[in-house]
């Protein structure tokens, strides 16, 4: 039975690599259109450039440096969605907005998303599986992103390969992660201006299946989602979001106040 989350129209986006900030306002202008407009929106996207993210909430004060994140040429931002700290650059980035009405709890919206991921992963070959981790889900404090698979986050033998993070509204929703392609994960330590704790690698889908660019796993995302949707897929491009949503979004991802705000 197909998930309510793909049973009508779904606007598929794949965009050109972007920076930072504008990767963020998309991301938020997605989150807006689907509250006005009731509709499931889908964009895959890639980084300009190796880039820093922090959690909505994460404490980057005296762990993480502005000086030193312009010194390597690493721009910051902060994230709609909770969570830790994470490099961007070596990844395929998705977001997912949609209205809460199709996925009224935060775990159905990860379980109906995970699974189209873990089709798109079969795909290529990658038996990715949903985490179950023993302990709570760890706060944001020092350690990266991918030290650690939470709950419902999607890991190859226990590694994690996609971490994942969801932003809730009353009428819509927006979940987006990484997938690795490659590890530059350990570019976050030159970032910091205390000692990070040491974390294992993660799993990456060259490691895993070889030869893999973008291209690869967008097309096999496209096809899970043309496999397990009823309704009528929509090609779109960044444009076609509302223009004032985006740059509204964006002058505040760029605003420096936002970004180190605590």
């Amino acid at each position: 039975m197909t998930d309510p989350l793909w049973r009508g129209p779904i606007r598929l986006i794949r965009s050109p690599p972007h920076d930072a900030a504008l990767n963020m306002a998309l991301d938020e202008a997605m989150l807006r259109g689907a509250a006005r407009q009731q509709t499931v929106s889908i964009r895959l996207y890639q980084w300009d450039r190796a880039s820093v993210s922090f959690g909505r909430n994460q404490r980057c004060a005296g762990i993480y440096s502005a000086e030193r994140c312009a010194a390597a040429g690493v721009p910051a931002v902060r994230r709609l969605t909770g969570g830790r700290a994470l490099l961007h650059g070596a990844e395929l980035t998705y977001c997912v907005a949609a209205p809460t009405t199709l996925a009224p709890t935060l775990r159905g919206g990860y379980e109906a998303i995970n699974a189209l991921l873990v089709r798109a992963l079969a795909i290529l070959g990658v038996p990715a599986e949903r985490a179950t981790p023993r302990t709570r889900t760890p706060s944001p404090g020092l350690a990266p992103c991918f030290e650690v698979p939470s709950a419902g986050e999607l890991v190859v033998h226990g590694r994690k390969l996609v971490g994942s993070a969801q932003h809730r509204e009353a009428d819509a929703f927006l979940q987006h992660g990484s997938i690795l392609l490659d590890d530059n994960q350990s570019m976050l330590a030159g970032l910091a201006e205390v000692a990070l704790p040491a974390v294992p690698p993660p799993a990456t889908l060259r490691e895993l299946a070889g030869e893999i660019n973008f291209d690869h796993v967008a097309d096999a995302i496209v096809h899970a989602i043309r496999n397990c949707a009823d309704g009528t897929i929509l090609g779109s491009v960044d444009a076609d979001l509302d223009a004032h949503d985006v740059e509204t979004a964006l002058s505040r991802y760029r605003d420096p106040r936002w970004t180190w705000r605590r």
